[in-house]
């Protein structure tokens, strides 16, 4: 898609279900490749390069602090 640049990658499903309640929850601009079929065939995972979270160009500073949030320690949502 047009647009979107490449900001996290992840090796499982779990471990971005809270950024994406997040980012939808802003009304931020995003897609998940390859989401479904890691989910379906999780040993894919590393053969596909993992899930790839794609962010409108508008929006990467802001999802890269809110990526930055979630792994802090005292935060009570975590990415895994």
């Amino acid at each position: 898609m047009k647009n979107f640049i490449l900001v996290a990658t992840f090796t499982y499903p779990h471990e971005c279900y809270v950024l994406k309640h997040v980012l939808d929850d802003q009304d931020i601009p995003f897609y998940l490749e390859n989401e479904t079929m890691v989910g379906i065939s999780p040993f894919y995972s590393n053969a596909l390069g993992g899930i790839k979270l794609f962010v409108h160009n508008e929006f990467v500073e802001e999802v890269q602090e809110i990526i930055k949030e979630l792994g802090d320690s005292n935060n009570h949502l975590k990415i895994v």
